[in-house]
């Protein structure tokens, strides 16, 4: 297609507008997808951590020019904070994290982790600025969110234990968060505000059925975090994307009553894209729509047709819409089914110049 990318389609999604033209939106593509649709090999992020600038330069070419040929107006990209925390790991399960007690907490380096983040991050920031293809801007900024963040200092099982033991100690790590995630953002804000039109957070708060917190303890130590962070951003002028799997709808309304503009993750299982508009599409806007298993299960003929039938649906009614998958695109996505996908998106878009 001769696609001109334009991120104001995002940025009017974003802000619960109707955009003139049906975005694309994914939180993530896996790098093996990239690989084999652009037919050559990228770097992974532990090379990108040591590789020199042309290499960088390379990478960021190579996925920006993939996320123009795929039609998208912007380019997802968010460098993670995780990975400056010293020890960090649990995130991933099985075993505790840096901060057990008082005594880790007082001796954890606080204070150097937003200087360290710029340290590994800045050239990434400085590269995708300079190459972003003309009309695209980038939407994320900051991987993970406050309560992942959590996860990986403590652990999942271990932040019962320290809520139970020591709630003063446990709501005092959630200020540190938010003081760090601040810090980080007011200077990535600053900094490169003309590289990303809309910002993101990804924090999974949920599973199948209810939050992984108690909805009362989201709402004590999370969400004000949140709402500093999404001040931050809205001062400079921007939309606010929050990215959250599993079933939150026990927070979803003090969520939006911190600020946030759009919402994306949906899984059929837990309630039916349409459940999300109709409960939430008047206040924010609502990205994704297609269940990853249809992408996984459905023959491309089958993803096409529902693509289809689902997106023409959901543009129709929705006023901030943007198009993707439920959650992400991972290496298990068939190629098939997620090209089945952009392809019915771009039907959609040829049907409504038509009409």
């Amino acid at each position: 297609m001769d696609f001109e990318p334009d991120y104001r389609n995002i940025v009017d999604a974003a802000s619960n507008k109707r955009p003139p033209r049906l975005p694309l939106y994914e939180h993530q593509i896996s790098p093996l997808i990239m690989e084999k649709i652009l037919n050559k090999p990228l770097m992974s992020f532990e090379d990108l951590q040591t590789c020199d600038k042309s290499d960088l330069r390379q990478f960021f070419n190579d996925v920006c020019r993939f996320y123009k040929e795929m039609t998208y107006d912007t380019v997802s990209f968010e460098f993670p904070v995780v990975e400056i925390l010293p020890g960090h790991g649990a995130i991933m399960g099985g075993r505790p994290g840096p901060i057990q007690n008082r005594n880790d907490f007082d001796a954890y380096p606080w204070d150097e982790l937003s200087e360290v983040f710029w340290q590994k991050a800045q050239r990434w920031f400085d590269i995708l600025s300079k190459y972003m293809p003309a009309g695209m801007k980038a939407i994320g900024g900051v991987g993970y969110g406050v309560f992942e963040v959590s996860e990986d200092l403590v652990g999942f099982e271990y932040l019962g234990y320290m809520q139970a033991d020591d709630p003063q100690l446990f709501a005092q790590i959630y200020r540190k968060i938010g003081d760090l995630m601040v810090g980080i953002w007011t200077r990535l804000l600053q900094q490169y505000s003309e590289c990303f039109c809309v910002c993101r957070v990804g924090d999974d708060l949920g599973f199948k059925t209810g939050t992984l917190l108690a909805p009362e303890t989201i709402t004590a130590h999370i969400i004000p975090q949140y709402r500093r962070i999404i001040s931050l951003v809205h001062k400079a002028g921007k939309p606010f994307l929050l990215h959250s799997c599993g079933n939150i709808f026990a927070v979803m309304e003090q969520i939006i009553d911190a600020g946030i503009d759009a919402k994306h993750s949906n899984e059929d299982v837990i309630a039916p894209f349409d459940e999300w508009l109709t409960r939430y599409g008047s206040k924010i806007g609502l990205f994704g729509g297609i269940d990853v298993d249809v992408l996984c299960q459905s023959s491309p003929e089958e993803v096409y047709e529902q693509v289809l039938t689902k997106g023409l649906l959901y543009r129709d009614t929705a006023r901030g819409f943007a198009l993707g998958s439920g959650n992400s695109i991972p290496d298990y996505v068939p190629i098939e089914g997620y090209l089945a996908m952009v392809r019915a998106a771009q039907q959609l878009r040829l049907q409504e110049q038509n009409r």
